[in-house]
């Protein structure tokens, strides 16, 4: 691959393929995948990823907002698109596009209908959303009855899909409040379907869901995380693979004689001579201020180079001391082999902040066609 001459994130579809076969793989044939491509696919390019995958076989894409579902049916995808968390002012906007809401509450569900019936509309797909354990958003157990009579009531909209949301289901420690999940939601939906007399869809598995729980599969499953090559415990982190690595080059070079300091308000000053090497990439493209005083590193020429003093909004400075290193040479802030899970473990969060964090003004660059 040619070596980097400014900073940009380079995105693998061959690795992004891989990651979809493996998590296909370990499904029934039958059993439909939905692509969750929400946060500009996770940090990537989510029209761009999204039209790959719409060639992989995806049954179904998932955005988070009215606004990312418009934007990947201008790029022509013509599946069909959930909106996880739509806002009743989008609502029009979503029916003109052809997206399909999650409706999560009585007055939500209430607002859609109202629309709906005044667009004329007939049998327009709705996704029904249940909360067992994760306290985010959804209908409670309880409200089943009002969710039926709601829906029998219009012609307007019918339920594609019926679904909930593991709270822990990467961890194992967690796998009886998980299983409570699972049998919650298999009551709710029983009920549900008996009431309707129709099956809608049923979703509950996330990635981890996938990985650890193959009886609650049921009809369709989601991922994200684990497309864009990351499998929430070591594990299963050897069946994928990471589709993007940042890159930047060392854009210059400074000597830093003993008592002097580096960086804004000082946050660094050394006891000793050292070599720092300045980056071309910072805080507002997504190298947040967490970073930096020896939180973090890069690899230049496979070696570690730990960031110094506070982050910039344009610039990082790392640690070359003992490097063989020029102006010029490329850097790898993370990627295959040191992924945003590492460096996302130096200052305390997750590859998910990390990755959904790269700025837009940060080229992506695609290989692997």
């Amino acid at each position: 691959m040619p070596k980097a001459q400014e900073t940009v994130l380079e995105i693998d579809l061959k690795a992004l393929k891989h990651n979809f076969d493996h998590l296909k793989s370990r499904l029934n044939s039958n059993t439909k995948f939905m692509a969750v491509v929400k946060a500009f696919a996770y940090g990537s390019d989510a029209c761009e990823l999204a039209n790959y995958l719409q060639n992989q076989a995806v049954d179904y894409f998932a955005v988070a907002f009215v606004h990312e579902g418009v934007k990947l049916r201008e790029a022509g995808i013509t599946k069909p698109i959930l909106v996880l968390h739509p806002q009743a002012a989008n609502f029009k906007i979503l029916i003109d596009n052809c997206l399909e809401p999650n409706l999560y509450n009585a007055k939500i569900l209430n607002e859609f209908i109202a629309i709906a019936s005044t667009e004329k509309l007939n049998h327009y797909p709705i996704h029904i959303k249940f909360n067992t354990g994760l306290n985010r958003l959804g209908f409670s157990e309880n409200e089943v009855n009002t969710v039926v009579s709601k829906v029998k009531e219009t012609s307007a909209v019918k339920i594609q899909s019926v679904f909930s949301h593991l709270a822990a289901s990467e961890d194992l420690n967690e796998r009886d409040f998980t299983l409570n999940q699972i049998e919650k939601f298999k009551n709710i939906t029983e009920a549900l379907t008996k009431a309707m007399g129709y099956k809608p869809l049923l979703h509950i598995c996330n990635t981890s869901g996938i990985l650890n729980y193959s009886e609650a599969h049921f009809d369709m499953v989601r991922s994200g995380i684990g497309m864009y090559g990351f499998g929430n415990s070591e594990k299963e982190n050897k069946n994928f693979k990471p589709i993007g690595t940042l890159k930047t080059i060392i854009s210059q070079i400074h000597e830093i004689n003993k008592g002097e300091s580096v960086g804004y308000n000082r946050a660094f000053k050394t006891d000793a001579f050292l070599r720092t090497a300045t980056l071309p990439i910072g805080h507002a493209d997504g190298i947040g201020r967490q970073y930096g005083k020896g939180k973090g590193y890069v690899i230049i020429n496979n070696q570690k180079a730990y960031i110094i003093g506070n982050v910039c909004m344009d610039m990082i400075m790392v640690n070359v001391t003992d490097f063989d290193c020029k102006e010029g040479d490329e850097v790898i802030v993370f990627g295959p082999n040191n992924t945003a899970e590492n460096l996302a473990e130096t200052a305390n969060t997750i590859s998910y902040e990390l990755i959904t964090g790269i700025s837009q003004r940060v080229k992506r660059v695609f290989i692997g066609y």
